[in-house]
């Protein structure tokens, strides 16, 4: 009770800053001001980082926090790192989370968490996983931003506490530190106490987070000597002398934690508070702490010392059966001993028992002899199975324990590890199977828990998981079944390795040996799907024509078939042939299904599919193939390199239609993506390389030379075919910055790559048509032979887009009438198509050219169409160059900006009425598929534009 006292008025001492910092942030929060009258603007959040040793007094200022927070009412989250349960996957997400869904049935957990269900549940220990797929860790972390997000906007305003934040599992760790920044846009303050000293790698970015010191934690000092002189007086008195207590100070350097312990260890001896006790302070002190502590512990008999050592290894938050069963004590025996322990200021609680704390239990913990502590934890692992707490919460005492070729130890962590893996936490996943692999495992079973350890490393470590599975392949398989997977497991991620002759190669190898047919077709469409992502194939035509025999006795009847039909499709629009060829085997492929989230399937076939559709001209059945496979991505949790490519590519769709800024926004949506998953991923390749077409077309010509610099869009290229192909983008830049020479070399090399293996379609990868370009400068005969020849192939695939196109660089290397001809058919061509900013291009270009040749009147309309198709397709590069031909041709360019709504982009438009209806921003930016930052840029435009206020922005649109 003394304690209890003491600790409560202790907040006050020297922490007047910290507390003056708290109480600002919790007005802010619950909306007042500092004189406690309402404030007129909302509140928002904060965050408040707290640092400081062991024992310097960051627990008891957090639960003062939480005492202050509850006076305001506010909704308080609260949870606390363990030393043993750093390795227990979202062991503090659970704490923060769980407690606000407590008592809540299926129903009305599926309606709380939505979507996410499936999601977020299993890792919040709210549900058991599915079956499905397991979602990837950054898909997982934004279902909890999700969740927290929503909490601290349904149950404003709220606090989250997190103490010993060094303790935390890294899974929750990671998504806090991730999160913590947003806290200033919600109603949420987020408080984290930490260690600097022990703070992980992983968790680094939580010392420089913002925060009410100016980026900085604040920083606990011990007390003063007059503080504790304060401390000691509100216990004994005001007689308590100077000299007694300068020495407390002295003998606990100013740790608020042992000097709350050494006084109340003075008032248990009985201890006058003068100078003649003072001497005795000294042995007191080194009872609080350490090897004293220890001495103290083992004083109260061996039953309660064992006790004590269970509830050191069963970490935080310890049921007395429990601890009880771990030392292998009767019911009163341990009773009498959590009694003691109690008294003892070692314990406290009641139905739950912990360490009064941290400090103490880590004494304990290290005091217990090793062969004992390993004992203990393999003892408490089979108590925790026994009480039905499942084998994911015994796996972290198996990690302790010794090898012993037991078999139920290998049972029990593979069960662990597939239990986690499908909650989202990979790496806990990935430990417990490498130690089931040290126990060992018997003869039989090595390869499957190999194959579970490669799999569980698939998203971190992909180089690891090649070295495991690899190893798995050369143990004795029974099952075929599991060496099948085992080798499409392996190509998987080697081709995700960049490695796609070695994907190949392992796969043709074991078609060797299979005997079983449908197993042998399955592993002849994997290979035929790494080979025609392979940049260094050997021997294409071979393969193409291989594919095109056996597509045509295929009917589609399982996945394995219409995944071959489906690449039979990409490899026609690869090669030129005439897209209806094309278009007929993706149909074919679409006809009984083709998931993008197919367990043990990728999705690259897929998103193939869907692309042969827009080099088709037919981006808008690409856009619904895309929109589904989003949905299946968004259901798995996958959100990290499949909803990368999924954006990544959709913009590409976006961009091939002309609309230019949703293909921007997009792209930059799946370039963040990306970079969430790790640099230099082909996921990476992707997204940047169209981001430079992009802002190309848009005629930001330095910003994509910046991008390229950036991200070193430059030789080596990936060896995996990218989409659009990266040497060309790289080549078109060098050709857009007006290094034609250079321009000209990186073309025609990707030319020579890409020839050989009958990659001929312009629509593609136009590098015949950039190369044309280059060569007008130097050499305009090579130039025109060139072009002419990418016409030839356009119009053998047959799309107006592709012949459109291929056209207009014809004119543009071309001379004399000539160029009015290409144009005329080039304008035609494209009106046909779907390809606005192309037609732009040529509308432009055409009038541009009847200018010049002295027919004003005919350029003027192709001038003013190609302007608004430009201004339509956020082509501002364009827009400049249709306006100065304009006034070349003496007319007058329209105005593009007014006070009228006729002169905001599609985009605006559609911003501004979604704002007129009174949605949000938040909402806007959901409804239109891009992030808030651009809707809000969106509406300042608007705002811009129409000469008024955000505010005033849905009365405006109304009056006009």
């Amino acid at each position: 009770m003394v304690q209890r006292i003491v600790r409560s008025r202790r907040t006050l001492f020297e922490r007047e800053s910290e507390l003056a910092a708290v109480d600002e942030a919790l007005d802010e929060l619950a909306g007042l001001r500092t004189d406690g009258a309402e404030a007129a603007d909302r509140s928002r959040g904060a965050l408040l980082a707290v640092a400081g040793r062991a024992g310097i007094g960051k627990t008891t200022l957090l639960a003062e926090i939480r005492r202050r927070a509850t006076a305001r009412g506010c909704t308080v989250l609260s949870a606390r790192g363990g030393d043993q349960e750093q390795r227990v996957a979202f062991h503090v997400a659970r704490q923060l989370l769980q407690p606000q869904f407590a008592g809540s049935g299926e129903s009305d957990l599926r309606a709380s968490l939505g979507s996410w269900y499936d999601i977020v549940g299993p890792a919040l220990g709210l549900c058991a996983p599915t079956a499905a797929a397991p979602p990837d860790p950054q898909g997982l972390r934004d279902g909890m931003d999700w969740v927290l997000t929503h909490l601290a906007v349904l149950r404003a305003p709220m606090v989250l506490v997190l103490d010993d934040a060094h303790w935390a599992d890294p899974e929750s760790l990671r998504w806090l530190a991730a999160f913590a920044p947003r806290a200033e846009q919600l109603p949420l303050l987020v408080v984290v106490a930490y260690r600097p000293d022990e703070l992980p790698d992983h968790a680094e970015s939580l010392r420089g987070l913002p925060g009410r010191a100016g980026g900085r934690p604040l920083d606990l000092e011990p007390l003063s000597a007059t503080a504790v002189a304060r401390l000691v007086r509100e216990t004994f008195g005001p007689h308590a002398d100077d000299a007694f207590c300068r020495e407390c100070w002295a003998v606990t350097a100013g740790s608020p934690f042992e000097t709350v312990e050494l006084i109340a260890k003075v008032r248990d001896r009985g201890l006058t508070p003068t100078e003649n006790s003072a001497r005795l302070l000294r042995d007191l002190a080194a009872a609080v702490k350490g090897s004293g502590l220890v001495s103290r512990l083992e004083r109260l008999g061996t039953s309660t010392v064992r006790f004590a050592w269970a509830c050191a290894v069963l970490g935080t938050e310890i049921h007395p059966l429990l601890a009880a069963a771990v030392a292998g004590l009767g019911h009163e025996e341990a009773a009498d001993a959590a009694d003691a322990l109690r008294g003892a200021r070692i314990l406290t609680g009641g139905e739950t028992l912990e360490f009064v704390h941290p400090l103490i239990a880590t004494a304990v913990y290290r005091a217990i002899p090793p062969g004992v502590r390993v004992a203990l934890h393999g003892q408490a692992a089979w108590c925790v199975i026994d009480a039905g707490l499942g084998p994911a919460a015994a796996a972290r005492h198996l990690l302790e324990t010794h090898p012993e070729g037991d078999t139920g130890v290998v049972q029990q962590l593979r069960a662990a590890a597939e239990e986690t893996l499908r909650a989202g936490a990979p790496d806990a996943a990935r430990s417990y199977l490498a130690r089931a692999l040290r126990e060992p495992p018997n003869a039989q079973d090595r390869a499957a828990v190999l194959y579970e350890l490669g799999s569980a490393s698939l998203l971190t470590e992909p180089a690891t998981t090649v070295n495991h599975l690899r190893a798995a392949l050369e143990e004795p398989i029974a099952d075929a079944g599991l060496r099948h997977r085992i080798v499409y497991r392996l190509s998987q991620v080697l081709a995700h390795s960049d490695r796609l002759a070695e994907a190949s190669d392992t796969l043709a190898r074991e078609i060797r040996v299979t005997d079983d047919a449908r197993v042998k077709l399955r592993m002849v469409s994997e290979e035929f799907m790494w080979d025609a992502f392979r940049a260094d194939e050997p021997d294409h035509p071979s393969r193409s024509r291989r594919l095109t025999k056996l597509a045509v006795r295929l009917k589609g009847r399982d996945l394995t078939e219409r995944y071959i039909i489906g690449l039979r499709a990409w490899d026609a629009t690869l090669r030129g042939e005439p897209a209806h060829i094309a278009l007929h085997h993706a149909e074919r492929a679409l006809d009984g299904g083709l998931g993008w989230a197919e367990p043990d399937r990728g999705f690259e076939v897929p998103v193939l599919v869907a692309l042969a559709f827009m080099y088709a001209d037919r981006p808008g059945r690409t856009e619904e193939l895309f929109a589904a496979g989003i949905a299946d991505y968004e259901r798995q949790g996958w959100r990290g390199a499949h909803l990368s490519f999924a954006y990544t590519l959709l913009a590409y769709v976006r961009y091939r239609r002309g609309r230019l800024a949703e293909a921007e926004d997009f792209v930059r949506a799946g370039l963040r993506l990306a970079e969430r998953v790790g640099p230099g991923t082909p996921a990476h390749w992707y997204a940047v390389g169209i981001l430079i077409e992009v802002l190309l077309a848009r005629g930001r010509v330095t910003e994509a030379a910046h991008v390229g610099e950036d991200y070193s869009f430059r030789a080596p290229f990936p060896a995996a075919v990218v989409f659009p192909d990266a040497q060309t983008v790289h080549g078109e830049l060098l050709l857009a910055r007006g290094l034609t020479k250079e321009a000209a070399e990186e073309l025609a090399a990707a030319g020579r790559r890409l020839e050989p293996r009958g990659m001929r379609n312009p629509a593609w990868c136009p590098w015949q048509l950039h190369l044309a370009r280059a060569e007008a400068h130097e050499t305009p005969e090579r130039a025109v032979a060139t072009a002419l020849e990418a016409l030839a192939r356009a119009r053998q695939y047959g799309t107006p887009s592709a012949v459109g196109q291929a056209l207009r660089t014809a004119a543009e290397v071309s001379s004399g009438s000539a160029r009015v001809k290409y144009l005329e058919e080039s304008v035609t061509q494209l009106e046909r198509s779907p390809a606005a900013y192309e037609l732009a291009c040529a509308l432009v270009a055409l009038g541009t050219e009847l200018r010049r040749t002295g027919r004003p009147r005919e350029a003027a309309e192709h001038l003013y169409r190609g302007l608004d198709a430009a201004v339509q397709c956020g082509a501002d590069g364009l827009v400049e160059s249709a306006r100065e031909e304009l006034t070349a041709a003496g007319l007058r360019p329209r105005r593009l900006h007014s006070t009228e709504t006729d002169t905001l982009t599609a985009r605006e438009r559609t911003a501004a009425n979604l704002a007129a209806e009174g949605h949000s921003e938040a909402e806007i930016a959901r409804e239109m598929q891009i992030d808030e930052p651009t809707a809000i840029r969106l509406l300042s435009a608007v705002c811009r534009k129409m000469g008024t206020e955000i505010t005033g922005l849905p009365a405006a649109l109304r009056a006009t």
